[in-house]
């Protein structure tokens, strides 16, 4: 299995994408600006431009943009803005406008999810990570992750989806639903047979809505393991790993050599 890393087009599909998300500006728009939200972008805010002109930063269906308003306030340009070096002055306002906040807000979606505990509470780095059943892919990175987990620097989150045969939502049912899921999930991930068990009515539903995440961030493999990184702004955002991740990568995920 390989790994997907971000682009930075797929950085903004896996937080756009989701259909619960709802981030627009709160000021009185500009008419020009304020048509083209009309037609469907998301206007997130505002920021200085050169020439006397104002920048928006907004998005609609996974793309992100900026719009120029002109000085006179009667007309909108959406594009990049280029300086007489060639130096393109969009990019950074976009990170800041459009993808960072977005960014914070899929994270607090993926906090909110229905995921079992692996490893220590108080672990200075969360990783969340989709996981069926019946993978066998989550298992070896279940495994590959224990120097980590058991030094205590790393806390995986284990968002249990059903996806990959047709017992998978019974199952993810199941380990959510047990008495201790985080020792059911250790047993089950270091070999141990699990057979589906009736749950509530509320953990299926826990099931369908880790199901319905998986499917709006555009998700198609497991484990997908999402992590945070921080740039050299000092800005956090968020890096994912479709599939197994390769040796290199698995550091960076985990943040460090293993211990």
């Amino acid at each position: 299995m390989k790994y997907l890393s971000l682009s930075r087009l797929s950085t903004l599909l896996l937080v756009t994408s989701i259909g619960n998300i709802s981030t627009g500006y709160a000021e009185e728009l500009p008419a020009p600006v304020q048509a083209l939200a009309n037609q469907g972008l998301t206007i997130h805010g505002q920021f200085e431009a050169p020439g006397g002109m104002r920048g928006y930063g907004a998005s609609v269906q996974g793309q992100d943009m900026a719009i120029y308003l002109t000085p006179d306030g009667e007309h909108a340009i959406v594009g990049t803005l280029m300086d007489d070096q060639g130096n393109d002055l969009t990019e950074a306002q976009l990170d800041e406008h459009v993808r960072v906040p977005l960014e914070a807000q899929t994270w607090e979606l993926l906090e909110e999810s229905h995921w079992i505990q692996d490893g220590d509470e108080n672990a200075p780095r969360v990783i969340y990570t989709f996981t069926d059943a019946n993978c066998p892919y989550c298992r070896q990175l279940w495994q590959q992750s224990r120097p980590w987990v058991e030094a205590g620097e790393v806390q995986l989150r284990h968002i249990m989806v059903g996806i990959l045969a047709p017992n998978s939502p019974a199952l993810a049912a199941t380990l959510l639903g047990a008495d201790d899921p985080s020792a059911a999930l250790h047993d089950h991930s270091n070999g141990e047979s699990l057979s589906a068990s009736a749950q509530p009515r509320d953990i299926e539903e826990q099931v369908y809505t880790n199901n319905q995440l998986f499917e709006e961030l555009g998700l198609y493999a497991t484990p997908t393991s999402a992590f945070q990184r921080k740039t050299d702004s000092g800005n956090l955002r968020i890096d994912r790993i479709q599939g197994l991740p390769s040796d290199e990568r698995l550091i960076e995920m985990m943040g460090s050599e293993s211990p």
